[in-house]
């Protein structure tokens, strides 16, 4: 179905973990308490296998942070929470007793900002890692629903594949689970393959 083998994807599962580390420290100095971030598990798709089951995305509404990637390969990530989560996340950010309500109108900045660490750190880790550059994007920040995810998933004709990672956030004991997903085209799954494979022959 794909160039990934068992392999591949825990040399992913990896380099993310070590780009989860990195964003967990920014985002303990930020939050002024601990915070762990894992990637658990890593998975690889086609984008007309994906929906909701495999996801397991149960929740109705989610905050959506997206950035565009590009370099030996150039992707489109996504960082996904519920909406619950993600004003709690905000909260904790922002240091603050305010109210859900009240925190609504900060959500968009500080969720940008959170995408930001949590997405640039799992990507310069990776470009350290593979000894690659990668160029990002401003993160762009939105509420939307199942529907609306899978729809612009599937309507991504040129990005066949899609990089499933599942996320563990903990702040101050407070456990919400998030995911990041990656569209990549054919061609852009065959240089990431290409510079794992180079990766993997390093370490051994």
């Amino acid at each position: 179905m794909n160039s990934l083998t068992d392999l591949h994807l825990d040399a992913l599962a990896e380099v993310f973990n070590v780009g989860a580390g990195r964003a967990a420290a920014s985002l303990s100095e930020i939050v002024g308490d601990e915070v762990k971030l894992s990637v658990p598990s890593v998975e690889i798709k086609k984008t007309s296998e994906v929906d909701a089951n495999i996801m397991d995305l149960s929740s109705l509404k989610f905050g959506v942070v997206s950035q565009q990637f590009s370099g030996p390969f150039d992707a489109q990530a996504l960082l996904l929470f519920t909406e619950s989560h993600a004003l709690e996340i905000v909260r904790d950010m922002m240091g603050s007793q305010m109210s859900i309500e009240e925190l609504a109108e900060f959500e968009q900045e500080a969720m940008c900002e959170l995408g930001n660490i949590i997405l640039n750190a799992c990507l310069s880790a990776m470009a350290d890692m593979l000894h690659i550059s990668l160029n990002s994007s401003l993160p762009d920040y939105k509420i939307a629903s199942t529907e609306e995810i899978f729809r612009s998933l599937h309507s991504a004709e040129d990005q066949a594949f899609v990089l499933v990672l599942h996320i563990d956030l903990s702040i101050e004991k407070r456990l919400s689970e998030g995911h990041l997903i990656f569209l990549l085209s054919s061609m852009s799954l065959l240089s990431l393959v290409k510079h794992l494979e180079q990766f993997l022959g390093n370490i051994e």
